[in-house]
């Protein structure tokens, strides 16, 4: 799309991402001069012109860090509100978190969500947007680990995007995967363990298994998780987790806050 707005002629994408961040950028670029159409939808057109200019714009909030820190406090918060979010882009994320028995209110920009009883195991399923995003599937797996009862996640997305289980099965996290579905079986805790980060979601996924683990959690190549969070560990430190960044190891340490 951003070749396309200076190209000669008419381009058009079939099949084209829905995201949030497309229309995001597409509203960007046409701010700077572009001409495009059907962003939001699974066809763009975009009609070439000469020469873009400057222009002013407020990039939207990330909605996989919000949802990430939705699940970090489903896993060891109550009463946790995320602030400058977009309900709407976060619907799927919500609706299961609901499902799983967590309270969520929403006021304007600001999300709240609250441990409201029994915990539920659920079904999980990603989906091109506005469907589930793959890019929370490790995050919950990671919150399902110690909710009682059977889950089940299956990624339509990346069908082989599973190798956190096996870090968190080291934690002592009882999962079993078949195709494209984990069969998670809620434990009653984690264990700290020394973990290998896959890449950002599995970091991501492995830094909140560890809040909720007894003992010392140490993550390997963590540095995948400062690709898409800033500060993830001053942040949640500021919740109450007891996170260190060990730099001489690229590694972090995480104790459970209890």
């Amino acid at each position: 799309m951003m070749a396309a707005t200076l190209a000669d002629g008419v381009t058009i994408i079939e099949g084209a991402a829905e995201e949030p961040e497309v229309v995001d950028l597409a509203n960007f670029l046409i701010k700077m001069g572009a001409r495009i159409e059907g962003a939001g939808t699974s066809r763009i057109t975009i009609e070439g012109v000469k020469e873009l200019q400057g222009a002013e714009h407020q990039v939207i909030s990330d909605r996989i860090e919000a949802g990430t820190f939705l699940v970090a406090a489903a896993i060891y918060g109550d009463g946790v509100t995320i602030r400058q979010t977009i309900p709407e882009h976060l619907q799927s994320v919500t609706a299961l978190l609901r499902e799983a028995g967590f309270r969520i209110d929403i006021v304007d920009d600001a999300i709240t969500i609250n441990n409201n009883g029994k915990r539920r195991p659920i079904t999980v399923n990603t989906q091109p947007h506005p469907g589930f995003p793959t890019d929370m599937q490790a995050q919950m797996c990671a919150l399902l680990s110690t909710i009682e009862g059977l889950s089940k996640v299956t990624d339509n997305i990346f069908p082989q995007r599973f190798m956190h289980l096996a870090e968190l099965k080291r934690m002592g996290a009882d999962i079993d995967l078949e195709g494209a579905t984990a069969a998670i079986r809620g434990v009653p805790y984690l264990g700290g363990a020394p973990v290998m980060a896959s890449d950002l979601r599995a970091s991501a996924a492995l830094v909140l298994a560890g809040l909720q683990a007894d003992g010392i959690t140490e993550i390997n190549r963590v540095y995948h998780i400062d690709r898409g969070y800033e500060s993830i560990d001053e942040k949640l430190n500021g919740l109450g987790a007891h996170i260190e960044r060990v730099k001489f190891s690229h590694a972090k340490n995480v104790k459970n806050p209890l």
